[in-house]
């Protein structure tokens, strides 16, 4: 088959690599110059790092380089994957500078796109889209990712304040560190993008300050000083410490008998982080405990955030929002819920995006979403009752690159009929009930229904079962211990290729040159 794919993230490089090497032609679209999805040159904010350690943030068959750090930069996380697109053979596929604004059905599961192509060598120009086409696709995948479109707010006085010289930008807006030299600035969040933000800046600019309208527990790198967090969180005991759906195995245990023990165990990291980071002294202590981490958003602790609240270099306004922007006495001014105004020449919103599906038709869009917009996706990939559509990377997780491949296996084995599905009645009642459990596991904070967040884990095993597939259950087993390694999955993608076609397989083909990251 010809299928597109919008994205060319993570979700859509996985997608495209393992479809291809199924003998589908792919085309991959996206309007950045460069692969890597979030992770773009045009895209990054200064400071941004991996929140996943570089093992676990890898493609199973395609390890990020031994000389890489414990948590890669922005930087090197794009240059990973260019060289996997280079590896894998996808530069043909690809189509960037290249905005996908219209996706129509066209028939019989296909799908026309009308595309926007930018001039070719024109990368850096920030004008509109020229030369529009058509293409039309016997399926669609959709792997624009859910960090696509920043929220930003619409603040009052937005117009006196520009008008001043202040400026407002969304994270993903915000490239160069050097835009916040002798300037006051303002970042809005506490996400891990706001305090990654707030350090990269706090060396340059004349103030930095982070309006915090709820204070979220941050887990430490090395937790004690010394324990890798993913020794604790990114292991399947990490995982079952949080109840899912249905519980299984030892998780049946956890959530009865040892109910306690659990209970323990993920609070005493809020404890060792309270004490670690002198969150008392600081006055930021989160409201509730660290088990309630999975009802907001678990976040990474940024380095050098704590250290700047305390030697000064970064004020924290906790429980508090901007009601206004004005131009002020004396330069650019934002006043807070609590009273206070404070000088912002910038003002930077890391406050989460908005995820949605604007090329669609208006009549897709309403049988893709349920009445409260959440996204109805079987097994975050399927949309019910819209032929010929796939979604990649709406299950965004711990494991996300991992995730992602996991799922392009399943699409694979869709296109070829091999995925023995519920009926439509039971994929609806399905999606339901996981939608329902996220509302009650997360305080309905899952993103509309795109995040998998604590079960990533959970979304593997359900997707290979469909599958009839999954590594070991030894090598399973030792993943309750220790944190999960997606390399331990990089034989699942040529198990299905040769269930799914039987005879030569891809291994005849000649080997191609291993790329090499500087």
């Amino acid at each position: 088959m010809k299928v597109g794919i919008i994205g060319a993230g993570v979700a859509g490089l996985a997608t495209a690599k393992v479809l291809s090497q199924a003998g589908h032609e792919v085309r991959v679209f996206d309007k950045c110059p460069d692969v890597g999805g979030v992770w773009s040159r045009t895209r990054r904010y200064p400071g941004v790092t991996t929140q996943s350690p570089k093992a676990q943030y890898s493609l199973s068959d395609f390890p990020m380089p031994n000389d890489y750090p414990e948590w890669p930069s922005g930087a090197q996380v794009q240059a990973y994957f260019a060289a996997y697109a280079a590896e894998f053979g996808l530069g043909p596929a690809l189509r960037l500078d290249t905005e996908v604004t219209a996706a129509r059905p066209a028939g019989d599961g296909r799908w026309t796109l009308t595309l926007q192509s930018r001039d070719a060598g024109d990368t850096e120009s920030t004008e509109e889209f020229t030369g529009e086409s058509t293409e039309e696709f016997d399926r669609l995948v959709v792997a624009n990712g859910v960090f696509c479109e920043p929220s930003v707010p619409a603040y009052p006085g937005l117009d006196e304040f520009t008008a001043a010289g202040g400026r407002l930008y969304a994270g993903t807006e915000f490239n160069d560190a050097e835009q916040a030299r002798g300037r006051h600035v303002l970042v809005v969040g506490y996400g891990k993008s706001a305090c990654d933000i707030a350090v990269a800046i706090s060396g340059v600019a004349a103030g930095t300050d982070v309006v915090a309208r709820q204070l979220l527990w941050k887990v430490p790198r090395k937790i004690g000083g010394f324990l890798n967090f993913k020794m604790l969180l990114l292991t399947r005991m990490g995982e079952g410490l949080f109840r899912y759906l249905r519980p299984r195995g030892f998780e049946k245990f956890l959530h009865g008998p040892g109910n306690g023990l659990r209970r323990r165990m993920i609070n005493s990291i809020g404890s060792v982080s309270v004490r670690q980071f002198g969150l008392a002294k600081l006055d930021l202590v989160p409201a509730g405990r660290m088990e309630d981490i999975v009802r907001g958003a678990i976040g990474l602790a940024s380095e050098g955030f704590f250290e700047g609240v305390q030697d000064g270099t970064i004020a924290v306004h906790r429980d508090t929002v901007i009601t206004g922007l004005s131009a002020g006495a004396d330069g650019p001014t934002a006043e807070l819920a609590d009273g206070t105004t404070l000088r912002a020449d910038l003002v930077v919103c890391a406050t989460g995006y908005t995820q949605g599906v604007p090329f669609l038709p208006e009549d897709t869009r309403t049988r893709l979403f349920d009445e409260r917009g959440n996204f109805m996706l079987y097994r975050q990939i399927l949309p019910l009752d819209i032929p010929g559509l796939y979604f990649n990377g709406y299950n965004s997780s711990f494991f996300s690159p991992l995730n992602a491949e996991m799922a392009a296996l399943w699409i694979a084995a869709d296109l070829a009929g091999a995925v023995a599905l519920p009926d439509p009645e039971a994929m609806r009642a399905a999606v339901v009930e996981q939608l329902a459990f996220m509302d009650d596991a997360t305080d309905t904070h899952h993103c509309r229904g795109t995040k998998i967040i604590p079960f990533s884990m959970h979304n593997v095993d359900e997707v290979l079962g469909d599958l009839d597939l999954n590594i070991g259950r030894g090598v399973r087993a030792t993943h309750w211990l220790n944190p999960v390694n997606p390399a331990a999955y990089r034989g699942m993608t040529q198990l299905l290729l040769r269930r799914l076609a039987p005879g030569p397989s891809e291994s005849d083909s000649p080997d191609r040159p291993r790329v090499l990251l500087g």
